[in-house]
């Protein structure tokens, strides 16, 4: 066997190979760190130091046979240097051997950067257009729409962390992507306890009074194991600051003190009359403060008292009643140190807006509300995403700026997309949907969130918009495609769902 062995090193080679025969015969190089070793072990660690900063990637058994030594042997020496920060140690190789690899930590890095980058060339930018018209299939607005309580867990997964009018979700959002949806699918599917809804952004103003919710207070929904990252974003309010009635406080101490209520328990341990505690009830919610097991205590709050039921009114079909909120409970909130800035909160948070648009970038988060965190954070927690090889980087969207980050399975989508060109059918998206996204990703004027304004997308492109009763055209139509444009915009897609009376007329 023969081994080649710089002069360097010929001094660590005999000190772990002291039989070894020279060819030609010289002396070991004196001087400097690598002139001699302390021992056999330090000396067969040095030499496997030098092996790993060329080698790249190897098994301990690789390292080992050239030297005629154990494994074991050599496995001693890495640990050594995985101690030291030098090594490190994983499956790297592919295809996978199946065997623990070894390589330096620089390298490593190296051959790392160069993946990535490798990869985000091989990425070829799609148009606006393109990207719309895969966000439209992406979230089911289209004619094959799913139904019933799993199509609206679905949902509710793409638009989980959103903030929309609470109106607008029974009233667009989910309708938008749920084929015959009616309210009873949204109930069964939080009573289930996987998400749960919180009024968003209430910030405490010394001396100000809320009377409640409106049908404009911003909503979002959430997954319940993802809320402390989402809450953290937010200013703790504590009840102690606001300006509240004496009722909201005699519920909120109530609520504090015995954990999740029913409406009926409420107004017994509190002793106040059921229209006292339907006002303290609006009042914390539209301070962020409780929430409940339904949508049905929302839906009630936002419901003119008229139409509620109550002991003088029973329930008739189609009404709403606190009753059937199920429990109330104080939202938990955590404090921003302990989870929003973290890296935990932000990758939860990067995952979310990567299930809403599949491809994040500066620009597309410019429809999101205010509490999302700094660009600047979730670009971070988006490199981290990619550094382990979850997500991919590169520029996917042409004509934006700035660094891209998409899943991996979305990368392959809009390649399709591109291929099958453009669809023939027109979709109406309201102006509370994630997907009103005119004027950020395509061109036209920016549509304002109201209650029945929309814009409508023709092969990812938008065509026309309905704000404020009237119908403004960024395209031009023949008579015929106006006149069905038109009844799409005006009339949306209220003929498909169920909702109580109040909320359809929205």
């Amino acid at each position: 066997r023969r081994l080649w062995v710089a002069a360097e090193r010929l001094a660590q080679l005999l000190a772990v190979l002291p039989e070894v025969v020279l060819m030609p015969v010289i002396a070991p190089v004196q001087g400097g760190a690598r002139s001699g070793a302390a021992s056999r072990a330090d000396a067969l660690r040095e030499l496997l130091r030098g092996r790993l900063e060329t080698l790249g990637p190897v098994t301990a058994e690789e390292l080992a046979t050239p030297l005629g030594l154990a494994s074991s042997e050599a496995m001693m020496a890495l640990l050594a240097l995985e101690a030291e920060g030098v090594a490190m140690r994983g499956q790297y190789r592919t295809p996978a051997r199946g065997e623990e690899e070894w390589c330096d930590r620089r390298l490593l890095a190296r051959i790392h950067r160069q993946t990535l980058q490798k990869l985000r060339n091989q990425v070829e930018p799609v148009s606006p257009a393109v990207l719309m018209q895969f966000l439209l299939a992406w979230h089911g607005l289209g004619e094959d729409r799913a139904e019933g309580p799993e199509a609206v867990r679905l949902a509710l997964m793409r638009l989980r962390g959103f903030i929309a009018p609470a109106a607008a979700w029974e009233a667009a959002l989910l309708p938008a992507r749920v084929e015959r949806y009616a309210s009873a699918h949204l109930d069964s599917v939080l009573a289930a306890g996987q998400f749960t809804w919180i009024r968003a952004g209430a910030e405490p103003v010394a001396g100000q009074r809320r009377a409640g919710p409106v049908r404009a207070t911003p909503i979002a929904l959430l997954e319940r194991n993802e809320a402390g990252a989402w809450t953290a974003l937010t200013p703790v309010v504590e009840p102690a600051q606001l300006a509240l009635s004496s009722a909201a406080r005699a519920v909120c101490a109530t609520l504090a003190s015995r954990g999740a209520v029913f409406f009926v328990d409420l107004v017994r341990a509190t002793g106040l009359l059921r229209t006292q505690v339907e006002q303290a009830l609006a009042e914390l919610v539209a301070w962020g403060l409780v929430t409940s097991d339904g949508f049905g205590g929302l839906r009630a709050l936002i419901t003119p008292a008229a139409r509620r039921a109550s002991f003088a009114r029973p329930l008739r079909s189609g009404g709403v009643s606190l009753d059937a909120a199920g429990r109330w409970s104080l939202v938990e909130r955590v404090h921003g140190d302990a989870a929003g800035a973290g890296e935990a909160g932000l990758a939860l948070i990067a995952w979310a807006l990567l299930d809403r648009y599949g491809v994040v970038f500066r620009s597309v988060l410019r429809r999101e509300a205010g509490w999302l965190p700094p660009w600047r954070e979730i670009a971070r927690a988006l490199r981290r995403l990619e550094a382990r090889g979850e997500i991919r980087g590169g520029r996917f969207v042409s004509g934006f700026s700035g660094e891209q980050f998409a899943r991996p399975e979305v990368v392959d989508q809009l390649r399709a997309q591109r291929r099958q060109g453009a669809p023939a059918g027109q979709v109406a998206v309201a102006s509370a949907d994630p997907l009103n996204l005119c004027g950020i990703l395509t061109p036209g004027p920016r549509v304002p969130v109201g209650p029945r304004n929309r814009v409508l997308y023709r092969g990812g492109v938008p065509v026309a918009t309905y704000v404020g009763g009237e119908v403004q055209w960024l395209v031009p139509s023949d008579s015929r495609e106006e006149w069905a444009a038109r009844n799409l915009l005006v009339r949306g897609d209220r003929e498909r769902f169920y909702l109580p009376g109040d909320l359809r007329r929205n």
